[in-house]
C-alpha cells in the first residue's frame, strides 16, 4: 500500500510517499481501504514539533525525542471495510465507516487496521465520504470539552474564539444544538461563514475588541490560544468558564488558581477519544445538526501542499484528502 511517512520533524517538505506491506487485520479488526482523510491540526503538530512556549520537550515525550514516533499521520477518515479479523461481528466487509484513529495517528495511508470495538462507526447512508472524513477530529473535540467538560446549557451565552476552524467550526453548531447565544470570533472574510453555520453574533478581531468593555459571557472558549486569561477574564461572568481548547503555557499551568481566585472556573486539557463521543458527533451529523466545513481538497499526492496550506494558519474548517474512489474498491472473501 501507499502511504505518506515522515522521520525527521519540520516543514511540509520532511513528508514522502513511500510503499508499504498493507496490513493484516488481527482477529478483533477490521480492515479499511481509505477513501477520504483530512489535515488535521493534530498533524500539523506532530509533523511540525509546533508547540506552545516552554513545552517543547512536553511536545518530543508525546511525539518522540529524537524523531517522529508515529511516522505515518493521519488523525480522522472514511472508507470502506475489505477484509475483518475472525472474530468480528459488527461490521461486514463492505460496510462504509468512519475511523479516528486520533493520536495514534495511521490514516495518511491506503489502507488502516481498526479495532472492531473502539473508535470506528458506520457511515450514514445520508453523509458523502467526504464529509464523513471531516467528522471525528474537531466534532470530538468541540463536543467533549462542551458538552462533557464544561456542560453548556441551553440558553447560556458563549464566545467562540477561532470560530472558523475545525473545531471552531464544530462548537459554533454544537454549542448552538444545545441552545446557547453564540458569539463567534474570526477575521472579516469568515464572518459569512461563521454567521451561516449559526453563530448569532460575530466579531470580526481584526476590525473590533474580541472582549468588549461592556458585553459577558457565561462561556468563553479558546480553540487557537490567542486569547490569554488576562484578556478574556473582563469578558467571563462570576461563577463562568473560560475553556482552553488550545492556549498559552502560563494559562494551561496557573489558569486554573488564577480562575478561582477570580470566581470564575478554568477547563482545559486532552479532548477525549472516547468511541461514544464518536457515535455522538456523527449522529449529530447524520440528523443535519452538524455540517463539517470543508476548505480545500487535494490529492494524495499532494499531501505536501496541503500541510503547506494548514501551516498558514488561514484554514476555514478541515483541509481534506482524497485517497481513493469507492467504485475502485476490491473486497478480501
Amino acid at each position: 500500500m501507499f502511504a505518506s511517512s515522515y522521520t525527521q520533524y519540520g516543514s511540509p517538505d520532511v513528508l514522502e510517499r513511500i510503499e508499504l506491506p498493507t496490513p493484516t487485520p488481527k482477529p478483533n479488526d477490521i480492515l479499511v481501504q481509505i477513501v477520504a482523510t483530512t489535515v488535521s491540526a493534530g498533524d500539523w503538530r506532530a509533523r511540525s514539533l509546533t508547540m506552545p512556549k516552554g513545552l517543547g520537550l512536553v511536545g518530543r515525550l508525546v511525539f518522540g525525542i529524537t524523531e517522529p514516533r508515529k511516522q505515518i499521520l493521519g488523525t480522522e477518515f472514511s472508507g470502506v471495510v475489505v477484509e475483518k479479523g475472525a472474530n468480528v461481528t459488527s461490521f461486514e466487509i463492505g460496510d462504509a465507516v468512519i475511523g479516528f484513529p486520533g493520536a495514534s495517528f495511521g490514516a495518511h495511508a491506503e489502507f488502516i487496521t481498526m479495532p472492531a470495538n473502539g473508535k470506528v462507526v458506520r457511515k450514514p447512508d445520508n453523509l458523502s465520504f467526504e464529509d464523513a472524513a471531516a467528522i471525528p477530529f474537531g466534532a470530538t473535540t468541540a463536543y467533549d470539552f462542551l458538552v462533557n467538560k464544561t456542560k453548556l446549557q441551553q440558553g447560556q451565552t458563549v464566545l467562540i474564539n477561532g470560530a472558523s476552524g475545525a473545531v471552531g467550526s464544530a462548537c459554533v453548531q454544537i454549542a448552538k444544538h444545545i441552545g446557547a447565544h453564540v458569539t463567534g470570533v474570526c477575521s472579516g472574510k469568515n464572518v459569512a461563514l461563521v454567521k451561516e453555520i449559526g453563530a448569532d453574533n460575530v466579531i470580526n478581531y481584526r476590525g473590533q475588541s474580541v472582549i468588549s468593555p461592556t458585553d459577558t459571557y457565561d462561556v468563553v472558549v479558546d480553540t487557537v490560544g490567542t486569547l490569554s486569561w488576562a484578556q478574556a477574564q473582563h469578558g467571563i461572568k462570576v461563577g463562568g468558564k473560560m475553556v482552553l481548547i488550545a492556549g498559552k503555557t502560563s494559562d494551561m499551568i496557573f489558569g486554573g488558581i488564577k480562575a478561582k481566585l477570580a470566581g470564575k472556573t478554568m477547563i482545559g486539557g486532552v479532548a477525549s477519544e472516547a468511541p461514544d463521543i464518536l457515535a455522538a458527533v456523527v449522529q449529530l451529523a447524520a440528523q443535519g445538526s452538524y455540517r463539517p466545513v470543508i476548505d480545500r481538497v487535494f490529492t494524495f499526492d499532494d499531501m505536501q501542499a496541503a500541510h503547506a496550506h494548514v501551516d498558514t494558519g488561514r484554514k476555514r474548517g478541515n483541509v481534506l484528502i482524497t485517497v481513493a474512489q469507492p467504485s475502485n474498491i476490491e473486497f478480501v472473501a
